[in-house]
């Protein structure tokens, strides 16, 4: 027989809230729906759900993302906790956003579940539901700051990679233009990277040499008291 010790407190829902980043080659996008039940049917809306009696935090969320686009095992981290009283108005709900981050032509999303699901560009976004907007402004701040200190942003990037789509993803992270010649002295710097002799070709007949992040090597360089730093 089970206790309920708690019985005369108020019972509030928690959920969790998705905010997936993706990078096209070009640019930061993000992925939405559009709500298909009350409350604000037919808004765009992150994607989330409610946290299970038998699951943590992070896995409601890595379980939300897989059920709902067939996303898994990719970069995600908890944001933050929203708990306005009045910020969802079908009932008193607690939500925990987390950010995610794809390649976007890595993933096929053959399991997605959701038909009205689309990226926008992140300069480009809706007003969403609830207090949507404002864990995507949270996450984009987060994001950015991460992507400065830390080698996150190689996770929105497939695995064999251009010098310019490494600078393109960088100046769409950052909102703003960067010096060639500076980006890619700074990037050699770090020496986190493995040239290829492999060449994409599909830009020009010379073509653009391929790299990898090397893992191990950055690894090995922060026991040394390395420190990444864009």
């Amino acid at each position: 027989m089970m206790l309920h010790y708690y019985e005369k407190e108020d019972q509030v829902l928690l959920a969790v809230d998705c905010i997936i980043f993706g990078f096209d080659g070009k640019k930061l996008k993000l992925l939405l729906v559009k709500r298909n039940f009350e409350p604000e049917k037919d808004k765009w809306s992150l994607i989330g759900g409610f946290l299970k009696k038998n699951e943590n935090l992070d896995e409601a969320a890595a379980r939300v993302l897989k059920a709902l686009t067939g996303l898994k095992e990719v970069y995600l981290e908890q944001l933050h906790t929203y708990s306005n009283v009045n910020r969802d108005s079908g009932q008193r709900t607690v939500s925990v956003a987390y950010y995610a981050l794809i390649d976007i032509a890595s993933h096929q999303f053959e399991g997605i579940l959701l038909d009205t699901a689309k990226w926008f560009d992140v300069k480009l976004i809706p007003d969403l539901i609830f207090d949507h907007n404002q864990m995507v402004d949270g996450a984009i701040r987060r994001l950015r700051r991460r992507a400065q200190t830390k080698p996150i942003g190689f996770e929105l990037l497939p695995n064999k990679f251009t010098m310019k789509q490494l600078q393109l993803l960088y100046e769409s992270i950052l909102d703003k233009k960067l010096d060639k010649r500076n980006f890619t002295n700074k990037i050699n710097t770090l020496d986190v990277l493995e040239k290829l002799n492999e060449k994409d070709m599909t830009e020009s007949k010379k073509g653009s040499f391929l790299f990898k992040f090397d893992q191990i090597k950055y690894s090995n360089k922060v026991k040394e008291g390395f420190s990444f730093k864009i």
